[in-house]
């Protein structure tokens, strides 16, 4: 966010946004482990049913969106929470000059798009798997479902919401920090 500090250690209300996200995950029952995702992946306990992915700056993901994301993972081995798009969704192609000029080479309906959230949640055989192929295969992928969905497998979209934001740019620090004083203030 231009800052020096990652944005993931920016403080909301004083406390780092990563610790306001581990606190959300770590409050939901059914989760009783919290790791990092590639390297760590081969660090999960045999007999681990589930592996949950969580944005570092995602501090306002509910314990009902927690739960209902592994739960939809446990019932299909591959669940992520996602909002439907709102705005008409453009594809592009990047014109050469200049650098803020894109060409439009369709338009995507946007009843078939949904911005994808964390968590998600997969079979921890299933997630080692597609981590696996990706490496040998030399692929990268913007998110863990992305990986699984290059092996064919079906991943299901729970309903998320607008709340559940990634804070990446300053406006998203103000919006974070309305959300903290409306917690704040119903508690």
């Amino acid at each position: 966010m231009g800052a020096e500090t990652p944005k993931q250690f920016l403080e909301l209300d004083g406390t780092p946004i990563v610790i306001l996200s581990l606190r959300r995950i770590a409050a939901c029952p059914q989760v009783t482990d919290i790791i990092s995702v590639a390297a760590a992946l081969r660090e999960v306990a045999n007999g681990t049913e589930i592996v949950l992915v969580h944005d570092a700056v995602r501090p306002f993901v509910t314990l009902e969106q927690i739960a209902r994301v592994i739960e939809e993972a446990r019932r299909c081995e591959a669940a992520i929470l996602g909002i439907p798009a709102m705005d008409t969704v453009k594809e592009v192609k990047r014109a050469s000059l200049p650098e803020d000029v894109a060409l439009i080479t369709g338009t995507v309906p946007r009843e078939r798009v949904v911005l994808a959230q964390t968590p998600q949640a997969f079979a921890t055989k299933l997630l080692k798997e597609a981590f696996a192929r990706a490496e040998t295969d030399g692929v990268n992928a913007s998110d863990e479902a992305g990986l699984v969905e290059r092996m064919g497998h079906d991943v299901h979209v729970v309903l998320g919401s607008e709340r559940n934001m990634k804070i990446t740019k300053p406006a998203d620090m103000e919006l974070a920090r309305f959300y903290m004083e409306r917690e704040r203030q119903k508690a």
